[in-house]
């Protein structure tokens, strides 16, 4: 049987070798001391969490010090909402968080955790293709809310939001504008230089790192207050005792995100279309996902009528191919996409979803492998439903 191939880079990625490579001598030999710590045991750490620190700044276009490091994209999606939220507090400011209805469900459940601290939360419409209706958020910024929230790229179907417009419209209103830049960062250009947002997540697992270490971008400190509490570190932002070694494999990957990003989003591009291609001409009754907007290059979301999501993954495994059905956070769920449903798009459709995710690792062959195997996972699991159906 063939190697397994993975087209799942949307949910995790394999660590790079030089990114192991960069983070070992931080979990053995002489850098594997508390940076907190005076002795050189210590200093050595330090220096390696300033480096890192450094890198993911030049990566994204900010400077040193606007660069907090978390545990990974959920915390720094948190700290930015919730925190957020409780600046405006203290300032004496309404706690209303506005977040668009296909956001992640980090950016959902802590605009819904704003709510239980006291404040309010807006939900932003959708079009037909995933992008955020701006007159919907003209009306929200009436209201002079603490935070507005949107996804730079859609985790589930891929389309890219219009940031700059956005943040443009908060900067405008005095409102603090946050991007879960997850799924964009390595993909298309990323940058907070000359873009008015105040906040920007990233999350080394879809780039290349390990999991667990993430940063939040925080380029005015009155913006968030913490939401763990404890020493002084970070600025006491984030404080505790800083992931060293998952900080020094961030910078890595992000310096190497960075620098490839260009070459890296067309190979993509090229792999993804040719994919799309060959799937929807493959079986009858299959369409794809947003394409009526600007997409990622890495995404391909598509829909199979006739069939459910679980059934679809189960069989592409059994076939070699790992899939997934949306966002991996999801997994297990039965109901439709909440991004797909926001869209539109009828629940009959919508539970027969799967997307598609490349990586650095994909090659040629891995999508010829996909394309190859599809109709055939197709006519099985169109073939038992149809069975279940007459049951």
């Amino acid at each position: 049987m063939p190697a397994p191939v993975y087209l799942d880079h949307s949910a995790t990625t394999p660590v790079r070798p030089e990114v192991l490579e960069a983070m070992l001598p931080y979990l053995t030999n002489t850098a594997f001391g508390n940076p907190s710590s005076g002795h050189r045991f210590g200093r050595a750490a330090r220096a390696g969490l300033e480096q890192a620190r450094r890198e993911v700044a030049a990566a994204v276009g900010a400077e040193p010090n606007q660069v907090i490091f978390t545990s990974g994209g959920t915390e720094a999606d948190n700290l930015g909402i919730v925190g957020a939220a409780l600046a405006a507090r203290d300032r004496g400011e309404a706690m209303c968080a506005v977040v668009s209805a296909i956001e992640h469900k980090a950016i959902l459940a802590a605009a819904h955790a704003v709510c239980h601290l006291g404040g309010s939360e807006v939900i932003l419409p959708v079009d037909s293709n995933g992008v955020v209706e701006l007159d919907a958020l003209d009306r929200a910024l009436a209201g002079r809310p603490a935070v507005v929230s949107t996804m730079w790229v859609n985790n589930e179907v891929g389309v890219v939001q219009p940031v700059a417009e956005i943040a443009a419209r908060c900067r405008e209103a005095g409102t603090s504008f946050h991007t879960d830049a997850v799924q964009a960062f390595g993909k298309v250009p990323v940058s907070v230089d000359g873009l008015p947002c105040t906040l920007l997540t990233i999350s080394g697992h879809k780039i290349g790192a390990p999991k667990g270490i993430g940063a939040l971008i925080v380029r005015e400190r009155k913006a968030v207050e913490a939401i763990i509490h404890g020493g002084g570190q970070q600025f006491g932002i984030r404080p505790g005792t800083e992931n060293v070694a998952g900080a020094v494999a961030l910078g890595c990957a992000a310096r190497l995100a960075a620098a490839e990003q260009p070459a890296e989003a067309a190979r993509l591009r090229a792999l993804r279309d040719e994919l799309a291609t060959r799937l929807l001409s493959a079986a009858a009754d299959v369409c794809a996902n947003a394409t009526g907007a600007e997409r990622a290059p890495h995404i391909l979301s598509i829909m199979v009528a006739g069939t459910d999501s679980e059934a679809l993954l189960m069989h592409f495994d059994l076939a070699g191919v790992a899939v997934s059905g949306g966002s991996a956070c999801s997994t297990g769920a039965m109901e439709p996409s909440h991004v797909l449903t926001a869209m539109g798009v009828p629940r009959e459709l919508a539970l027969g979803a799967i997307r598609f995710s490349l990586g650095h690792e994909t090659s040629e062959a891995d999508v010829a492998r996909a394309a190859e195997v599809f109709p055939g996972v197709v006519a099985k699991v169109r073939k038992l439903a149809g069975v279940l159906g007459r049951a």
